[in-house]
């Protein structure tokens, strides 16, 4: 995917995350799509600084880099949203695009990539960007409504 699809698929995921913790549709979800929309473009952004140096979908598109920006929030309290954005572009790259990435990077330098990808340069690229942010929302979807009504479930049948 292109720089423009990157940060299109983290705008509009942004919308729809907000949407999905905050759905009334008032200035509360305003504020949240706000407040996690713009650590979400920033991070969907991030792994495309490789184009300035090393291997582009090789160097800063990796599972370690990720795990990185996944648990810095813990470590230090802040960008608690910039690593959707940074998962949210290797989704697109993986999913979206026909090329893939390495995502294990350095150890390995095999790119991934799912079959339904399209060439950057497509006249589709854009509605593959659009289908798969749609998929992301459908999964952010499942896992805020329906994991924790499963694992409810769960700890009712095993007595806890």
């Amino acid at each position: 995917m292109n720089k423009k699809g990157h940060v299109l698929n983290a705008v509009l995921l942004s919308i729809g995350l907000g949407y999905l913790l905050e759905p009334a549709g008032n200035l509360e979800t305003f504020e949240t799509i706000i407040a996690i929309g713009v650590p979400i473009t920033l991070g969907a952004m991030v792994p495309d600084i490789d184009t300035a140096f090393g291997k582009h979908r090789k160097t800063l598109h990796n599972l370690p880099l990720l795990a990185g920006f996944a648990v810095f929030p813990a470590l230090f309290g802040n960008l608690e949203w910039v690593w959707v954005g940074v998962l949210t572009h290797y989704i697109l790259d993986v999913a979206g695009s026909k090329r893939g990435i390495a995502l294990f990077y350095p150890l390995w330098k095999k790119e991934f990539g799912l079959p339904i990808g399209v060439a950057v340069s497509s006249k589709r690229a854009d509605l593959m960007m659009v289908i798969v942010t749609i998929a992301e929302l459908v999964i952010a979807a499942v896992i805020l409504y329906q994991v924790p009504e499963w694992l409810e479930a769960g700890q009712q049948f095993i007595g806890v």
